[in-house]
Order: C-alpha cells, then sequence, then structure tokens
C-alpha cells in the first residue's frame, strides 16, 4: 500500500510544482498540501472502506480547487490551467468513480458526483455519469428529468433529451411528471427553432435554403403527440389542467391551448377543478379588442368587478351542475381569495364581501360546508366587515340580519366581540329601545363579555328618565356570569343604589353579603378594601 500511496503523491508532483512556480503558493504551502494528501491517500487505499473518509477526500481537493480560484484572481494570473486543475479535477472524477462503484444505491452520493461534474468537468463526462447513474436507478423519475434537462439546456441536445424521456417513459409509463416534463421540452425545442428562423429570416442568410424547418415541429406537433398519449393514459382534470398550465407560457402554440382547454371541458365535465379552472379563466379575459381600457382608479376597479362576476357566473353555474362538496369549496376559496386582495375601493370590497357571505349562506343551506370551511366562515372579522359594508350602503334591515346570521354561525368565546359590535349597532341606528330589543334577544347567548352589560348599563343611563329597576336587572344578569371574579359590579351596584335618586341604600348590606358569598380568592379581598375606602370617604 505504501507503494501505492507514494505513488499517488509523486503523480501529484508537476501540478504543486506549477502552484509554487507560479506564485499561487509557497513552499511550506505545498509541503502541508503533500502531508493532508498523504493522509487522505491512506485512508481510501487501505483494506477497510468508510465512504466518509472518500468524502472527506473530495471535499478538500474542491476547497484547493476554490482557494486556487480565489488566488488567481487576487494575482491576475490565468494560465497553466490544463497542467493545474485539470489534474485536480481529473483525480477528483477518480476518487467518484470508485464511490459510486462501491456505494452504487447512494443517490445522494450520485448527486455530489453530478454537481461537482457540472462546475469542473466537461459536458460529455457529465453525460456519462448520468448513463452510469440511470444504469442503477432508473427507477426514479427525477434522476432521469434531471439528465434530460442536462442534455437539453445545458448541452443544447434536443435529441438526446427526447431520448431520455422515451426510455424513461419505458420504465415509468404511468408517470404524470415525467409527461409534463417532456411536453414542456417539446414545446421548448419548438419555440427555439422558431426563434432561430426568424433571426436567419430577419438576416437574409443563404443558410435558411439550407436548413429544414419542418412546419409540424415548429407548431408544437412533437408536443401535441405527448399530449394525446399522455391523457389517454393518466386519467383526471388535475393532469390534464397541468398541460394546459404548461402550454399556455409558449405564445406560439395557441391552437394546441385551445384543444386541450377544449378536451378539458368535454372529457372532465365532473370534475370540480374543470369548472374552477374554467372561472378562474375570466379573470385574465381583458377587455374586448376595440374597447377603450380603463385609466381611473374607479374605472379599473369596475373592470376588476365585471372580470370577478364573470368568473362567480361561472361557478353559480358550476354548483347546479354539481352541487357538491368540494365544487362549493372551489367556489368559496375563490370569494376568500378576492375578499383577501387589497383595494382602494369599497365597492368592489363591497361587492367581493357580499358575493363570499352569499355563498357561505347557500352552501351551509344545502349542508356542503365540510369542517374547515365552518371554522373559516366563523371568522368573526369577515362577518364584522360585512356588517359594517351594509352599514354604509345597505339598509338597517340588511345589516340586522347580517348580525342575526352571524350570531348563529359563530360559537363559542369568538362570538363574544361580534355581540358587542351588534349592541353598539342597535344602540347607534336605533336608540335605547332598539338596543333593548338587541340585549333581550342575546341575554341567553353565551359566552358574553363584562362590557356586553356595562354598554347596556351606560346607556340606560344616558336616558332622561334613568329606570333603576331596569339597572338593577343589567346588574343582576351581569353578575350571574361574572359575580365570583369581578369585584368592581359589586361596588358600582351598590354605588348605584346609594346614588339613585330610586335607588334603595337599604339593599346595600344584602348585595355586600351576597358578594362576599360569590367572590373567590384574591376578588374577596379586593373587594372588601374598596368597600372600606368607599364607606371611609362617605363618614
Amino acid at each position: 500500500m505504501a507503494e501505492i500511496i507514494q505513488e499517488r503523491i509523486e503523480d501529484r508532483i508537476p501540478e504543486l510544482e506549477q502552484l509554487e512556480r507560479v506564485g499561487l503558493f509557497s513552499h511550506a504551502e505545498i509541503k502541508a498540501i503533500i502531508k493532508k494528501a498523504s493522509d487522505l491517500e491512506y485512508k481510501i487505499q487501505r483494506r477497510t472502506l468508510f465512504k466518509e473518509d472518500f468524502i472527506n477526500y473530495v471535499q478538500y481537493e474542491i476547497n484547493l480547487l476554490e482557494l486556487i480560484q480565489r488566488r488567481r484572481t487576487r494575482i491576475k494570473y490565468s494560465f497553466k490551467r490544463d497542467e493545474i486543475e485539470n489534474s485536480i479535477v481529473h483525480r477528483v472524477q477518480g476518487v467518484f468513480r470508485r464511490a459510486s462503484a462501491k456505494w452504487k444505491d447512494d443517490v445522494q452520493l450520485w448527486l455530489s458526483y453530478v454537481v461537482f461534474c457540472k462546475k469542473w468537468a466537461a459536458k460529455e463526462q457529465l453525460s456519462k455519469v448520468f448513463s452510469a447513474m440511470l444504469a442503477i436507478h432508473s427507477n426514479k423519475p427525477a434522476l432521469w428529468i434531471m439528465a434530460a434537462k442536462w442534455e437539453m439546456e445545458d448541452r443544447l441536445s434536443s435529441e438526446s433529451a427526447r431520448q431520455l424521456f422515451l426510455r424513461a417513459l419505458r420504465f415509468h409509463p404511468e408517470c404524470p411528471k415525467l409527461y409534463q416534463e417532456y411536453f414542456r421540452m417539446e414545446l421548448m425545442h419548438a419555440e427555439k427553432l422558431r426563434k432561430e428562423k426568424q433571426e436567419l429570416e430577419k438576416a437574409d442568410m443563404d443558410d435558411l435554403r439550407n436548413l429544414d424547418y419542418p412546419q409540424e415541429i415548429l407548431k408544437g406537433e412533437l408536443a401535441r403527440i405527448i399530449y394525446k398519449n399522455s391523457v389517454s393514459i393518466i386519467k383526471g382534470a388535475e393532469f390534464h389542467v397541468s398541460l394546459l398550465s404548461i402550454a399556455q407560457l409558449f405564445d406560439f402554440a395557441k391552437d394546441l391551448q385551445k384543444e386541450i382547454y377544449d378536451d378539458l371541458q368535454t372529457l372532465h365535465t365532473d370534475d370540480p377543478l374543470t369548472w374552477d379552472y374554467v372561472a378562474r379563466r375570466e379573470l385574465e379575459i381583458a377587455s374586448k379588442p376595440g374597447e377603450e381600457q380603463p385609466t381611473t382608479k374607479s374605472a379599473k376597479a369596475l373592470e376588476v368587478c365585471r372580470r370577478e362576476d364573470r368568473c362567480s357566473a361561472v361557478y353559480e353555474e358550476a354548483v347546479k351542475t354539481l352541487p357538491t362538496g368540494p365544487m362549493w369549496k372551489c367556489y368559496i376559496n375563490f370569494c376568500l381569495e378576492r375578499f383577501s386582495k387589497k383595494t382602494n375601493s369599497e365597492f368592489l370590497r363591497g361587492k367581493r364581501l357580499e358575493r363570499t357571505m352569499i355563498a357561505f349562506r347557500k352552501a351551509h343551506g344545502l349542508k356542503l360546508l365540510s369542517e374547515s370551511q365552518y371554522k373559516q366562515w366563523a371568522c368573526v372579522p369577515l362577518w364584522i366587515s360585512w356588517a359594517e359594508w351594509t352599514e354604509g350602503a345597505k339598509s338597517q334591515e340588511d345589516t340586522e340580519a347580517v348580525f342575526k346570521k352571524a350570531v348563529l354561525a359563530v360559537m363559542g368565546p369568538d362570538s363574544v366581540t361580534l355581540k358587542d359590535k351588534y349592541l353598539d349597532w342597535a344602540y347607534r341606528s336605533g336608540g335605547y329601545k332598539k338596543a333593548r330589543a338587541v340585549f333581550k334577544s342575546l341575554q341567553e347567548s353565551r359566552p358574553f363579555s363584562v362590557d356586553f352589560f356595562r354598554k347596556m348599563i351606560q346607556f340606560e343611563k344616558e336616558q332622561e328618565s334613568c329606570k333603576m329597576a331596569n339597572l338593577r336587572e343589567f346588574y343582576e344578569r351581569a353578575l350571574r356570569e361574572f359575580g365570583s371574579t369581578d369585584s368592581d359590579l359589586w361596588m358600582d351596584y351598590i354605588k348605584e343604589e346609594l346614588n339613585h335618586p330610586l335607588g334603595r341604600p337599604e339593599n346595600c348590606g344584602q348585595i355586600y353579603w351576597r358578594a362576599m358569598k360569590m367572590l373567590q380568592g384574591e376578588s374577596a379581598e379586593v373587594f372588601v378594601a374598596k368597600h372600606a375606602m368607599h364607606q371611609a370617604g362617605h363618614q
């Protein structure tokens, strides 16, 4: 083994001498490299081999290559690359070959080999690496795609890429991703040929007469064949839509796009994804040719509103034709997406909000909302936004209808804020009488906030004839909910009996002892202290 290591070190001498001669490394650094190289060589030449030793060897050599590059830049020296870098690159390739032969199943090792070759090695060498890797890992479509993309994009060989895709499909005849990337590759190839032909025509080159640009290829006929074959094998709207999305990236493929779009509607009418795609397409359809483009903000908002209305019309037809949970989910997701988009137009925001809430209500009425959608529907800001919008744009009856629906739809702690907003609106829009009616309608709809009752107490006190009987009712209802924790409520109740013209000071003692029974822990201590201070202030 010592002889082999010595021989390997001697092989390095010419490149090391060059590194020192041209001033990239000092003599001391060269000696350090030789020592480190000897250690690394020993580890990959011994009888028992470890993958980590090969990885460490490769990483050291890559670090050395990068250091050489940095020093070349620093001293502005660009010669002797064949004698220096190429020698190191060939050595690393040899180490990779040995490692990948021993640990064939390690995909990550192969990919590291590929990455190294992409950066440092010749293109021909990388093609061989891909071939060796695919011979072992033919069961991995992603590797076939990687190899084909290399041939197409880096080696500029569409024929090699095509052959790789065809071989891959023999191994994986039902792999959607392979068909998608093969389809994309043929469209890219057609686009590239079209650009070449246009450039030659512009330059009026004689070469154009000698080159063959078949019309079928230029129109994307090879991609069309892949499309037809793949949709006959892989069923479903999702795959069909994926090919259409790829085709739409290429402006020259309008005929192919139309064919795929028409087939989608014919073959997958019963799939929600089809309707979802068709509806959303309306967003992309601008004004008709010849029509004046909107310029003002209000005109632009109106144009967006028209497009969204067209989308909504398609969805409305969809949920009639296909009245299923998944179809309603597509519609509601669309509504929520549009509502979440920022806009300065109150008109557009209102339309989006109204459309969203109506869609939720309809789906709820048909019992076609999923659990997650019910959670979306019970999002309090959505209901509050709707109520606020109707307050400015609709009648009081419409606003109240929204609040009533919201109270039924939103349950638990989230409903507390909603009830507070409802009571505020009632007093703001219909005065005390309206607020009291809302309070009564909600008085058993737990949970509440303390503010809900304090608002009603304040509304009562703002009236010309503030009735003590009503105040007692509100305090008693509040204490039923919060009497065990809120010492301020008890204290304010006592003050009310003392200060109101129709109050009964004789009730204060009874209220005090009720408070002492109900309040717990620190709340009771706080109450006693506040009560004592209040009495001291009145003496």
